[in-house]
């Protein structure tokens, strides 16, 4: 099974992060604006299991993702099944019809720099999250069988590139956060 496995962090100076990201050659992989917009399941409480289903809309295209429970405390592992959608106007009706009910819209400007450590190929994101804040990302799809040395890959890069105090929350938690106590 692929599992997503990633370390967030606040950040203040994004232009820092992108020069220590070039001085490690990393490649940058472009910006889009992405809108992902998340439902509940109507028999359980995504909050309460750690899940999460979206649909992302991500330039021209579009996604539908599922996440699991996360499986580590340290660095964010979780199982993550993602499929393009073809149309994808139709798929809020069709969750809606089903039950599902729209929690709320995260969006975010999100540039993204890739960086080969063999075996894995690590993606490192700035993200700008709509009513949120900035933050970086360093993420590796793997193999539950690769999980611990990835967990590994990612810390090891977070400290070369000077990110500190890892957030375990979604960016959904924290702008529900934020609204709720606005």
């Amino acid at each position: 099974m692929q599992l997503e496995i990633e370390q967030k962090f606040p950040i203040a100076d994004a232009d820092g992060l992108r020069s220590r990201l070039k001085d490690l050659s990393a490649t940058p992989l472009g910006t889009v604006k992405q809108e992902d917009t998340y439902y509940n399941h109507p028999a359980r409480d995504f909050a309460t299991t750690d899940e999460a289903l979206r649909i992302r809309r991500s330039g021209d295209q579009v996604f539908l993702t599922y996440k699991g429970p996360k499986h580590d405390t340290a660095v964010k592992t979780r199982p993550e099944i993602e499929l393009t959608l073809v149309e994808p106007q139709s798929w809020p009706s069709l969750l809606e019809a089903l039950g599902f009910r729209e929690v709320a819209t995260v969006a975010k400007e999100r540039s993204r720099f890739g960086l080969n450590r063999p075996p894995f190929r690590i993606e490192v994101t700035i993200d700008l999250v709509s009513e949120v804040g900035q933050f970086a990302e360093v993420e590796i799809v793997a193999d539950e069988s690769d999980a611990e040395a990835a967990q590994q890959a990612i810390q090891q890069l977070a400290d070369e590139l000077g990110l500190a105090d890892p957030i375990r929350s979604s960016y959904l938690r924290m702008l529900l956060n934020k609204t709720h106590h606005a």
